[in-house]
């Protein structure tokens, strides 16, 4: 049976990849959540369904959840805390279980050296938001991956390492195709359950990233 993966924030440039790869290398069908559902077309209006509604509103969660076997939640904004509560209370209620979140580098303070100085005093009160949501969705009994990418380049190109929550992060950027990549990789594998990790481009260490 094919499955059913819900896209919360798909106007997100990482989610518009994400779509595309998921159109293009799996059989999945799409939901599209966004605010403003006007600001985006389905590219396959055959596996795809656009649906207009807020992350952080439970009831409108629910209805969107029907029917759908994975969430890829590709959220922002100050009330990123109460998006997670939101997202893992409709889960929660409706039984879907398998969920990955992006967040960010620098979460647990897990990046070393200048170049984690540098991203705590640049992200600041960015980080403490984006700990509080991770944290939501790591106490949860959700089938989580949070996701923290490196600094997000539009490269065209997948390439990319992986680190543990418990282990440094490596290197300073990462191109956004290659997080699109991973999100489908993680919910057509369904692997790195329960797990937060960091994802970088190999080579790319220094004390911020090239282009600052």
């Amino acid at each position: 049976m094919t499955k059913k993966v819900l896209i919360l924030g798909a106007h997100g440039q990482i989610a518009r990849l994400a779509e595309k790869e998921f159109l293009a290398k799996t059989d999945f069908n799409l939901k599209l959540y966004l605010r403003n559902s006007s600001r985006i077309r389905t590219e396959d209006a055959t596996r795809e369904e656009i649906i207009d509604g807020d992350a952080a509103n439970v009831d409108q969660l629910e209805k969107a959840l029907q029917g759908v076997d994975a969430v890829y939640a590709n959220l922002a904004g100050n009330n990123i805390k109460e998006q997670a509560s939101a997202v893992v209370k409709a889960m929660d209620s409706v039984g879907v279980k398998r969920l990955v979140w992006i967040s960010t580098l620098g979460i647990y303070d897990e990046v070393p050296g200048k170049f984690g100085e540098w991203n705590n005093t640049t992200l600041g009160n960015y980080l403490t938001r984006y700990r509080s949501a991770a944290d939501v969705i790591e106490d949860s009994d959700l089938d989580y991956t949070v996701v923290r990418p490196a600094w997000l380049t539009n490269k065209d190109e997948i390439d990319f390492e992986v680190t543990q929550k418990e282990e440094p992060f490596k290197g300073t950027e990462v191109s956004r195709k290659s997080i699109a990549h991973v999100v489908v990789e993680l919910i057509q594998n369904n692997t790195e359950l329960k797990r937060s990790i960091g994802v970088n481009k190999p080579g790319t260490d220094g004390d911020k990233p090239a282009w600052y």
